[in-house]
């Protein structure tokens, strides 16, 4: 669950180091709210009807600060100086039927201080509109294009969100996830210069909401959730844990187990009666290392017998663990078989 997030107050002296220059000290005079110098994607998939938002930045934990989805609503972006509160007043005002100008509109007539805001809206429908305040840190701007806004504020230059927009256009219409082609994107602008300071915390967030009821298990539809809130490499370590998570083909090497300690397994599952048990003991052939399938059974069938999880109750089925491994030998001690298992094990396999 993340974590609320309410206003902070940062004195100016202490911002003065993201930009530099009279521009920002004029800019920075007076204390104000959290300020996220960032670039960040906001992009709607009528495919699926998903809406996320993925952003990078040199502040910590970014995803706390800047994105925002609702169901029925679509995403906010809201950074620069940002008041946390702009994105749920956004997407209440669209879920109340106001249309996304009309809804940011109305919220910088009353906000004093607009000129600072940088702020997005996509809608679960496609519709957009974006906002750069004339005094947020450069090099400032936003773009916008079919199914998609994307803004930053503290970049190299305009290049940066060019190379954010070609490649989510690039990747319309290919099948890919839309959590995917925002982390593609992100990763686009970061080949082109990105953040233009150095040597601060870095950290990137994506958060992804699915109308669909059966391909979500939470009830505000919230698909993916992922903030990696400080990392040397935020951008690819927000596609490895997205990855991870989503299960996707590749982020795991996936081979058969294979080597003496499946013939050690085996040598104790035979005695204790799990594994050919009608043979007089397990013979080293070809196929001794190999974690075949006979092997998976047997081993279910021991923590089955012994009350550890199995596949029914969601653990991969012939999970060897440590827990299972000393299941095995306590049996085996408690009949007064280890020395014999140790002596079969010894004498099978060839080890120092």
């Amino acid at each position: 669950m993340k974590s609320l997030v309410k206003h902070v107050r940062i004195p100016a002296l202490l911002l003065l180091g993201m930009a530099g220059g009279a521009q920002a000290q004029e800019a920075w005079d007076r204390p104000r709210e959290v300020y996220a110098g960032t670039y960040s994607i906001a992009g709607y998939d009528p495919e699926t009807g998903q809406v996320g938002v993925a952003v990078t930045s040199r502040v910590p934990c970014v995803g706390t600060l800047v994105p925002h989805v609702r169901l029925g609503a679509g995403a906010a972006v809201t950074q620069a100086a940002i008041d946390p509160h702009h994105g749920d007043m956004l997407l209440e005002a669209i879920t109340s039927g106001k249309s996304p100008n009309d809804a940011l509109a109305e919220l910088l007539e009353h906000d004093t201080d607009a000129a600072y805001r940088q702020i997005a809206v996509i809608t679960m429908d496609g519709r957009t509109v974006q906002y750069t305040g004339p005094n947020a840190l450069p090099w400032a701007g936003h773009r916008s294009g079919r199914n998609y806004v994307t803004q930053g504020n503290i970049l190299v230059g305009p290049e940066v969100l060019k190379a954010v927009a070609d490649a989510f256009e690039r990747t319309e219409g290919t099948g890919m996830r839309l959590a995917e082609r925002l982390i593609d994107a992100l990763e686009a602008g970061e080949r082109k210069g990105g953040d233009r300071r150095k040597g601060a915390l870095e950290s990137a967030a994506l958060l992804v909401i699915d109308p669909r009821s059966l391909l979500t298990v939470r009830s505000d539809h919230i698909a993916a959730d992922i903030d990696i809130c400080e990392h040397e490499a935020p951008i690819a370590e927000l596609r490895n844990t997205y990855n991870a998570v989503a299960g996707n083909l590749g982020h795991r090497t996936l081979q058969q187990f294979y080597g003496p300690d499946v013939v050690q397994l085996k040598v104790v599952l035979h005695l204790l009666g799990y594994y050919r048990p009608d043979e007089p003991e397990v013979r080293l052939e070809l196929s001794a290392p190999f974690y075949t399938q006979e092997v998976v059974n047997a081993v279910n069938r021991f923590r089955e017998d012994h009350d550890l999880a199995g596949p029914a109750d969601g653990s991969p089925p012939g999970l060897v663990d440590q827990e299972t491994i000393e299941a095995m030998w306590d049996v085996l001690e408690h009949r007064g078989m280890a020395v014999e298992a140790r002596r079969r094990i010894r004498d099978l396999i060839r080890a120092p």
